[in-house]
């Protein structure tokens, strides 16, 4: 069962990466038969995520922000190195925020396991608005928690609404990490969202220091919703497969670049 669900996780991704991919072009980079990706497309379908056509498959246009449990095992080992390094980028008993998403869920996961953390005098104080980061890090002494209130997305897990902003409205972050699902100089971070974007924005706004996190293919990507302008980014985190031209353009906006290094995988 764990093996067809990483398969279908593969397809999943291979389709969104080229929009429509055939049975034949499965069959050759899975190495199974092509029943077998019939069956794999078929159940891909039956849950919304693709749209069956003869011969193949293609991405649902209605699916724009897949579940996150679909999107988790995309770009994995970058996400790893991605949160890695963000998290050297902060210090043990300091206000950090996280938003919703799986490369922000890494960061998570990378602060609960530091010992550096761990063995701190005080508290770190850790405030999010993603429920899934919530309930990990809720049974952590280290970390003290603060959950935003709200309604939540089921597809990123994120609370969104007015309860959220009314919290927000009353503290202050000293570093935000914030995933997203495109970054360009021209438009900044964005998401696909609109009421994701919203409360992404509000926390920024409550933050001295802004930090996004995304593995390269979302590096000169764009999306609908548009978080906030590039001169609201201190810096990104990301992998050395990110588009040469775009790091560069982000960096003459004035963002500082960390790079990790990739899977070698581009998007």
């Amino acid at each position: 069962m764990r093996g067809r669900r990483r398969r279908l996780d593969l397809v999943l991704d291979l389709i969104i990466d080229h929009g429509h991919i055939s049975v034949e072009d499965l069959v050759t980079e899975l190495g199974v038969s092509p029943a077998t990706v019939r069956r794999d497309l078929d159940a891909l379908a039956d849950q919304q995520l693709v749209i069956r056509s003869h011969g193949g498959a293609s991405a649902n246009p209605d699916a724009r922000s897949l579940p996150m449990r679909y999107r988790a095992s995309r770009n994995a080992e970058q996400k790893e190195r991605i949160a890695a390094r963000a998290v050297d980028l902060v210090q043990p008993g300091s206000v950090i925020g996280l938003n919703g998403g799986t490369t922000t869920t890494s960061v998570a996961h990378e602060l609960a396991s530091r010992q550096e953390f761990r063995d701190a005098e005080r508290p770190t104080v850790l405030v999010t608005n993603a429920v899934n980061i919530a309930q990990e890090l809720a049974v952590r002494r280290h970390l003290q928690l603060v959950v935003t209130g709200g309604v939540v997305r089921e597809s990123s897990y994120e609370l969104v609404g007015s309860w959220a902003e009314q919290l927000l409205a009353q503290i202050r972050i000293d570093t935000m990490f914030v995933g997203i699902n495109a970054i360009n100089a021209i438009d900044g971070a964005s998401t696909h969202d609109e009421a994701e974007a919203n409360i992404s924005a509000r926390l920024i706004d409550r933050s001295t220091r802004v930090v996004v996190v995304a593995d390269s293919s979302k590096v000169g990507a764009d999306a609908f919703a548009r978080i906030g302008p590039v001169e609201s980014i201190d810096e990104l985190v990301t992998d050395d497969a990110a588009d040469p031209e775009a790091l560069a353009a982000l960096r003459e906006a004035g963002v500082t670049v960390h790079l990790v290094e990739g899977a070698g995988q581009k998007r």
